[in-house]
């Protein structure tokens, strides 16, 4: 089984883009968490893939977001009619190259935390971000999409550190791919995402939130990249450097690239074309059953 040049993703890119107007399957799904609440995500297959065609490695792409009433969390955001398109430079779409190699990609899955009345939303952060996961891998293997062995998370940002939390507290997915995330809530003191309480007034809600604090928990391969040069006041590149070191000190399964140049996002082509690389080699390394087929190799033209 070969690993993927450069070039290759480079000729895949605009395979992509003109499999999207031939035969790209597309379907927007709603499914139940255990608690009832309500969740969506949408659904991409590889070009000529239907539903009813078997298991394939599933990726899913995620960013969990903060509510305060289940009404407001459980709305429906998108729609199946919305014109898209894959930016390779993207946070979010750019995770849809996948599908060249033959993986199907749950895009946007919804990760609510809710916080009623006097709770707030991250006083409950582990245990709803873990249900809203293991409902969307359900839902997934109930439909035959994929199965349990080969699935994977990703997420850019705090999609990143929800993917190291989902590693860290289930044994839900395969890999993950974690992008210009932040991993030590101690190193935000001040708050971050929607969490208006000091590090000094909920220490327990920081360090139970810090993949950092769990890392000896970790036992599922993870892929960190970052940006050399992210400014992000949350997402300092010593972020990724530390988690790393707390990962391969306890014996996980872990590679850290460094982008140099590199802010929050990824722009110049050489970057964005090596995050593709290590990308898709990591999932097809760790992510894939080769027990349920054989993956395509060579590129959509």
């Amino acid at each position: 089984f070969k690993q993927k040049t450069a070039y290759e993703i480079g000729v895949r890119l605009v395979g992509s883009e003109m499999c999207i107007r031939d035969s790209l399957y597309k379907e927007m799904l709603t499914y139940k968490r255990d608690d009832g609440i309500d969740l969506s995500a949408t659904l991409y297959l590889p070009p000529g893939r239907k539903p009813s065609d078997g298991p394939l490695p599933l990726l899913v792409w995620a960013y969990p977001r903060e509510f305060k009433t289940s009404k407001a969390a459980s709305q429906v955001v998108g729609s199946p009619h919305r014109f898209f398109s894959i930016n390779p430079a993207s946070s979010s779409s750019s995770a849809l190259i996948m599908l060249s190699y033959g993986y199907a990609i749950l895009m946007g899955a919804t990760m609510p935390i809710i916080g009623e009345g006097q709770q707030e939303p991250n006083d409950s952060f582990i245990k709803q971000l873990v249900g809203s996961a293991q409902a969307a891998a359900d839902i997934m293997v109930e439909r035959n999409i994929t199965t349990r062995d080969q699935i994977g998370i990703g997420g850019h940002s705090y999609g990143a550190f929800m993917t190291a939390n989902l590693l860290a507290h289930s044994d839900i997915f395969q890999a993950g791919i974690a992008r210009s995330g932040a991993y030590n809530r101690s190193l935000t003191p001040f708050g971050f995402q929607s969490e208006q309480r000091t590090f000094w007034e909920a220490p327990e809600i920081y360090f139970e939130m810090s993949p950092f604090m769990h890392a000896q928990k970790v036992n599922e391969p993870i892929l960190l990249i970052h940006g050399e040069a992210d400014n992000n006041s949350g997402t300092f590149p010593v972020q990724s450097k530390r988690y790393y070191h707390a990962l391969k000190g306890h014996g996980a399964t872990s590679k850290l690239v460094l982008l140099p140049h590199e802010s929050h996002g990824y722009k110049a082509r050489e970057s964005v074309m090596h995050v593709l690389w290590e990308t898709a080699n990591w999932l097809d390394t760790y992510a894939v059953s080769y027990t349920h087929l054989t993956l395509q190799t060579t590129p959509y033209v």
